[in-house]
């Protein structure tokens, strides 16, 4: 059990490394399995997706759609948990991990909670998250994990109302070179730990911005060796990435 939490983790003056939706460079992403091989693999962390099912569970999965990474069809909006539960999650990657099934926040909570540090992805819409935010903030207090997640979202007007309901959770915003201006307009009104580029827009110069503004600075998604040494050596808090057994090598070599 690691007893740190994330803040503390972030101030150590080490790079952490999380696994992008568990290590799914070798297993099917956001599942049990590809958390458990992140950990095994050293991991500090996972990064995971986070979407509502049609009667208010928090699941854990990439796509709107359930298409592309299960043997069923349709939006996860219109399906209900015991329907979701039921679609094989594992197959579409490799016949090893057929039966693999989409988890719920309080199974990872509860099988990765206290070793790993997490990153929720907010993936539901603007629309949704009023329902989606009283469930996260119950699953949270539920499994006392307010000082080992930070949840993350490319919408700063979803972090915004998630941080109304839960103040004391850190909170990053995910971002791209290609995103318009007019998107970072309500970071005004969005107090946030930190900030979470892409990592090709990382260099010494946004780390001495960062770093003035006093943000923690998440990269994604690195599966480069040399690029992830360049990173690290840059200051930033943490990698995501595909391959967390890879970097980790590569950190531990330089």
């Amino acid at each position: 059990m690691c007893s740190r939490t994330l803040r503390e983790a972030f101030n150590s003056g080490k790079t952490l490394v999380f696994g992008h939706r568990g290590a799914m460079a070798r297993a099917p992403m956001n599942t049990l399995a590809a958390f458990e091989l992140a950990r095994s693999e050293g991991a500090d962390g996972i990064e995971l997706d986070l979407r509502l099912s049609r009667d208010g569970h928090l699941v854990v999965i990439h796509d709107d759609l359930v298409d592309a990474t299960t043997d069923g069809l349709g939006s996860v909006a219109d399906l209900t948990l015991a329907e979701v539960k039921r679609l094989d999650a594992g197959s579409w990657f490799s016949d090893s991990y057929a039966g693999e099934t989409i988890p719920t926040l309080d199974e990872v909570f509860d099988a990765f909670g206290p070793a790993l540090f997490i990153n929720i992805e907010i993936k539901s819409s603007r629309d949704s998250v009023d329902r989606m935010e009283k469930a996260l903030a119950q699953c949270i207090r539920r499994h006392n994990m307010r000082e080992r997640i930070i949840v993350s979202c490319f919408d700063p007007v979803v972090l915004r109302r998630i941080r109304g309901m839960m103040p004391t959770v850190m909170m990053g915003f995910l971002y791209q070179p290609d995103m318009p201006a007019e998107h970072y307009l309500p970071l005004k009104k969005l107090w946030h730990e930190a900030r979470h580029p892409r990592h090709d827009m990382v260099d010494e110069g946004y780390m001495n911005w960062a770093r003035a503004q006093s943000y923690f600075v998440n990269v994604w998604t690195v599966n480069d060796r040399q690029r992830a040494i360049e990173l690290r050596d840059l200051g930033v808090n943490a990698i995501i990435t595909d391959a967390p057994g890879k970097i980790i090598s590569a950190l531990r070599q330089c």
